[in-house]
């Protein structure tokens, strides 16, 4: 058990081994009695976490990204009616080959509001969601979500009848629930710590293959002759908050699973009672101490079998092959946020995101200016329908590989490069393009995502994670809302030429990526140069033989 009590100096190159925390106020303010309930997983009978893994594989895959279908909604609200009375002029509503509606402006801004909102909503929620779930554990957060997901049907089911605009705080409900059952299954990766990544990959696959949901819904709306409504489908919906609500009740833990650090800290520290003079309760002590300590290693090993040290030193391996690892590990957030490495990822993750929102919500819309075809346009729609959830799938394998092989500097790098690749095939007014292009983006996305998540936590550590992303993802989320006034400049200024708009991102993405790039290459050299100083002046001298002393 000796590779499970390193601990490393607090210094800015260096970490502990921490348990990340979606918190951003920290773990200190966890109540006590919420440490004290949380469970090893050897605690659980194995066929329990198996089933438990499972589960929450099939309710994010039902529920965790299910907004970000809405390429495949949209289509099914234009011919529902939705928003149709905003257009004042009756002959912008035109009717296309294929049975498919061309939106007028204002009918399109609308729909479009509400998929920018829903997103910017799921991004700014990650950092209340990282409190209730540090501070009253999985169970309240599933719970929650479960309550937020099903207000959101019953407002979608009933918007059409309702005496407000009930589609968009019906969307938005749908994005917060999202994230409180999704986020609050990570820890669920401490069931079987030497399959943890596999896990994680579980459950993120399946987080971007639910926006599948509502690609399914539109084939069903289709194949009824548009009868299978929204209100049908929403209420029939419902079954998945009520089985999530159910199954957190009870099948799901009620509090986080310990990780491997967390269980050998408590045999450690488990006696914190004040030492007396009498000799036999000092050995008594001791004894009891050992006894739990050699518990703690009976069950790391049967948790991490006999693969513990090597995925170690796998670990260790990746942390060198990065670069650019615990370049901020010690410092406070307040620290972090004031440095190159946030502001150049934050304004690097602001930016892609507002471009790949903006294509979800327009990519129809796009192509049929760019193409000069409405039937063109919709096959273009429906196969990135597919592409979406199924990219999400295939994508896994690959972004582990390089993710873990690669340094951040050759990420960051090929992010850059696949997003400029992505920028100019937007630009193409030609079939093979479009699907090119929607081929890389559908890869892209969870690469773009996860890289960022693994540039936080490699840069800024754990300690620190919850704050410093949270706040990434929710700035990205607040200044999402300038979808809105892009949309507009591409209906009004550009009247619906997509080309001024995309062109203004790719560059402007380029800029700030090859700045962003630079400075982390530059920072890795310096790094690496510092470390090979430091391990000379480390090493022991050695004396030739025969050397006059």
């Amino acid at each position: 058990m000796s590779s499970y009590e390193q601990v490393r100096d607090a210094s800015p190159a260096r970490s502990e081994h921490r348990k990340m925390s979606f918190n951003p106020a920290g773990s200190k303010l966890m109540p006590q009695e919420l440490k004290e309930e949380s469970i090893g997983a050897f605690e659980v009978s194995k066929a329990k976490r198996i089933l438990q893994v499972l589960i929450a594989v099939i309710y994010c895959l039902f529920s965790a990204g299910v907004v970000f279908g809405y390429a495949a909604l949209k289509p099914v609200l234009v011919k529902e009616g939705v928003y149709r009375e905003l257009c004042n002029v009756r002959v912008e509503v035109i009717e296309v080959d294929g049975g498919g509606l061309r939106t007028c402006y204002e009918q399109e801004i609308r729909l479009n509001l509400m998929f920018t909102t829903a997103a910017v909503v799921t991004n700014v929620c990650a950092l209340p969601v990282g409190t209730v779930l540090d501070r009253y554990g999985p169970e309240i957060s599933g719970i929650i979500g479960s309550v937020l997901l099903a207000i959101g049907s019953l407002l979608m089911a009933f918007a059409s009848e309702a005496p407000f605009d009930a589609y968009i705080p019906g969307y938005v409900f749908l994005a917060l629930g999202g994230p409180f059952v999704f986020i609050s299954s990570f820890q669920l990766s401490n069931t079987f710590p030497q399959n943890s990544g596999f896990i994680l990959a579980l459950l993120t696959g399946a987080f971007d293959s639910s926006s599948a949901v509502f690609l399914f819904y539109r084939l069903i709306y289709s194949a009824s002759d548009n009868t299978f409504s929204p209100q049908k489908f929403f209420l029939l919906y419902l079954i998945v908050p009520v089985f999530i609500l159910i199954v957190q009740i009870f099948i799901m833990p009620r509090y986080s699973y310990k990780t491997v650090g967390e269980i050998i800290a408590q045999a450690e520290t488990a006696d914190d009672s004040p030492h007396l003079n009498n000799g036999e309760d000092d050995i008594r002590r001791r004894q009891e101490r050992h006894d739990r300590r050699e518990s703690a290693v009976d069950e790391m090993t049967s948790l991490l079998g006999k693969g513990g040290n090597k995925q170690e030193e796998q670990e260790e391996k990746r942390k060198q092959t990065s670069g650019v690892w615990g370049a901020q590990h010690g410092r406070s957030a307040y620290q972090q946020i004031k440095t190159p490495w946030f502001v150049l990822i934050a304004l690097f993750t602001v930016i892609q995101m507002t471009r790949i929102n903006y294509f979800v919500a327009t990519v129809r819309t796009q192509y049929e200016y760019l193409l000069h075809s409405d039937r063109q346009a919709e096959m273009v729609n429906h196969v990135f329908d597919v592409a979406l959830p199924v990219g999400g799938i295939l994508s896994i394998p690959f972004i582990g590989l390089i993710l873990d092989n690669t340094s951040t500097p050759f990420c960051l790098g090929l992010l850059v490069i696949i997003a400029t690749l992505i920028g100019i095939l937007g630009l193409l007014p030609y079939l093979w393009a479009a699907y090119a292009n929607i081929t890389l983006f559908v890869l892209y996305r969870p690469l773009y995502y996860t890289a960022v998540s693994d540039y936080a936590a490699k840069v800024f550590g754990f300690h620190t994670f919850g704050k410093v992303y949270g706040l990434v993802i929710c700035l990205a989320g607040l200044l999402n809302f300038s979808q809105s006034a892009l949309d507009t400049a591409t209906h009004k200024a550009f009247h619906r030429d997509p080309l001024p708009v995309n062109i203004f991102l790719l560059v402007l993405a380029l800029l700030v990526g090859v700045v962003l790039v630079g400075f982390v290459w530059r920072k890795s050299q310096t790094m690496h140069r510092e470390q090979l100083e430091e391990e000379a002046e480390e090493a022991d001298d050695v004396v030739m033989p025969g050397a006059n002393i």
